[in-house]
């Protein structure tokens, strides 16, 4: 059996613990998800329906009041148009009964809005005054309240109850999971390590080889009886020595020791490892190139074309950096490394190159490093797993929150003190930035999961920036912000996913907002370059430190000192969303003097 098998032999209880609790995880996240849904499907509804109910009622009794103090024209026109709404909303109702003693609750706001409603018509052919209000009209108009009300508050209780049933799973289940993984790892470790030990049992009888060979004796040999690369390894060493012995004999030993040892250095390294000149001769490549790259150095000068059509086009690519003396290339992110192979899944493979330098000084070829980064590709799609995951699950208490705290700020449950209103509206202010961060992070997760799949369609550019600046008109009242507009008719139509641009919009427009300064102006601009358009959105705040430029738009980045908000992702979204249109994104303008922040989108051709 092959050494790799039995590595991997070694392995499986580990592989089989991870799987049994990845299996237990996946059925409670699945339990406590429908949990959430049923809260939502069951419940929600109806303490929206009844909300609305009682505003539209609230605003057909201010029409009555407006109709009986003279102002009839306008109250007839406020009935009119809540009518409507409270009968849509009522039938809503109707048709969304999850409760024990919903239905009756709803079947008698029925029949005190159909006694509502027949009073009011009849109060407007024939008013009676302020007698008949009082005596009719207003009692009417609390029992369809209080039928709202009563909808109300046994949703909300039901929701409630589902919520802490929903705990109560989720800690009944945290702790099932928590025994199993233990118990899993416990087991894996114990299986893994007794496999393992077996496996690499013939590496001490190598290090016992290996150490007497460094300390002179030349004798000794090593023996090993498997059958797997491990003998090789040792048959290797035992050859090793024998020529070393010899070498020891004559007088190229010294010169040979050296070169012996440096190769043997490369060969030993896991990664693959090429060293060609700047003409994209093969000169060298170790054992790993060879088994995971398929070339070889006695092919001659055409073993780089044995590569794969993108490792050839990176080592090409690599060469002409480092022969344009550029020096070492190093790659910046993750994203440079390059599939190979024909295995399920690919390696990936990020390359590095540093150069080889002649006894002159002149550049003289070339080292590539290809660094096997499957592991830490997958460590970051794992991450990215876990950050949908975490950011769905709070979605839904986040919402049961909100909406908590806004029943209190409207003071719906009862007035509040001057004190507990500044603090529900502080909790509320905490929880719209919690929900911006959720929201990036959801945002995050689709990017990832659909690759950004765009619905393309022509847009005018003037169009889609008023819409931009309409929708953040709340934010910029709150900072005191002035929004302008410098879109000159006539700019070409561009090509775009309308709802993706939104959000690149929206990311850039409520940063300039939040850093521009309070009573600042914030100006969208757009321009016609090529075949592109340029948009640029341009604030007057504090600027971007020119160290933070690059790295900005990347995942998780925060400029020190800026003010509270999301997670560090709308800029990166936002590069995401341009990238996918073909069009390319960044910032200038000088530090504390403000920035501006473009990006080009492609015209209609």
């Amino acid at each position: 059996m092959r050494l790799r098998n039995k590595v991997l032999l070694a392995q499986l209880p580990l592989v089989i613990a991870l799987g049994a609790l990845i299996a237990i995880a996946s059925v409670v996240t699945r339990d406590l998800g429908r949990g959430s849904e049923n809260i939502l499907k069951d419940n929600y509804r109806s303490v929206l329906a009844a909300e609305r109910m009682k505003e539209a009622a609230e605003r057909i009794d201010s029409g009555v009041v407006f109709a009986l103090i003279g102002r009839g024209q306008r109250g007839f026109e406020q009935i009119d148009a809540n009518i409507p709404k409270l009968e849509a909303e009522l039938r809503a109702q109707e048709g969304n009964i999850t409760e024990v003693g919903e239905r009756e609750a709803t079947a008698k706001m029925r029949a005190a809005w159909q006694t509502y409603q027949q009073d009011v018509a009849a109060a407007r052919t024939s008013p009676g005054g302020e007698d008949r209000y009082f005596s009719t009209l207003l009692p009417a108009f609390l029992a369809v309240k209080d039928g709202a009300d009563g909808i109300l508050a046994m949703n909300q209780d039901a929701m409630i109850r589902k919520s802490d049933r929903a705990r109560d799973l989720a800690d009944r289940s945290n702790t099932l999971l928590l025994a199993v993984s233990f118990l899993g790892l416990v087991l894996g470790l114990i299986a893994s390590s007794i496999m393992t030990s077996r496996v690499l049992r013939p590496l001490g009888v190598l290090g016992q080889t290996a150490r007497r060979l460094g300390e002179g004796d030349m004798a000794v040999r090593a023996q090993v009886a498997s059958k797997d690369e491990i003998a090789q390894l040792a048959g290797e060493l035992n050859t090793m020595a024998e020529r070393i012995h010899k070498y020891r004999q004559s007088s190229l030993g010294d010169l040979l020791e050296a070169q012996i040892a440096a190769q043997a250095t490369i060969d030993s390294l896991p990664d693959p490892v090429l060293v060609v000149s700047l003409t994209g001769e093969l000169r060298h490549a170790n054992k790993a190139a060879e088994a995971i790259l398929k070339v070889h150095t006695d092919a001659g000068s055409g073993a780089l074309s044995a590569l794969e059509p993108a490792v050839r086009a990176t080592v090409e690519r690599l060469i002409q950096h480092v022969a344009a003396g550029r020096g070492a290339y190093v790659p910046q992110k993750l994203d440079e490394a390059i599939e190979v192979g024909s295995d399920n899944p690919k390696p990936l493979l990020l390359p590095r190159a540093a150069p080889l330098y002649a006894e002159e000084g002149d550049v003289a070829g070339v080292t590539l490093v290809f660094q096997d980064v499957t592991r830490l590709h997958r460590f970051e799609e794992l991450r990215d797993d876990v950050v949908a995951t975490v950011a769905h699950e709070l979605r839904t208490p986040l919402t049961s929150l909100r909406m908590a705290v806004h029943l209190l700020a409207e003071n719906t449950v009862g007035p509040l003190t001057a004190k507990q209103s500044d603090l529900v509206f502080a909790a509320r202010e905490e929880c719209d930035r919690l929900q911006g961060i959720v929201d990036e992070l959801l945002d995050l997760s689709r990017i990832h999961a659909d690759k950004i799949e765009l619905r393309i369609a022509s847009f005018d550019p003037e169009q889609i920036a008023h819409e931009a600046i309409e929708a953040q008109h709340a934010l910029a009242a709150e900072h005191r912000v002035t929004l302008a507009s410098e879109i000159l008719p006539g700019t070409p139509q561009i090509a775009i996913d309308h709802d993706r641009v939104q959000l690149v919009f929206a990311n850039l427009i409520a940063n300039a907002i939040r850093h521009g300064g309070d009573g600042k102006t914030v100006t969208l601009r757009a321009l016609a370059r090529d075949s592109m358009v340029r948009f640029e959105v341009i604030d007057q705040g504090r600027g971007v430190p020119l160290e933070y430029r690059q790295t900005i738009f990347d995942k998780y980045v925060r400029v020190p000192g800026a003010a509270p908000g999301g997670a560090g992702l709308g800029l990166f979204i936002s590069s995401e969303i341009v990238h996918a249109h073909g069009g390319q994104i960044g910032v200038t303008g000088a530090p504390g003097e403000g920035a501006t922040f473009w990006f080009t989108m492609p015209q209609v051709s």
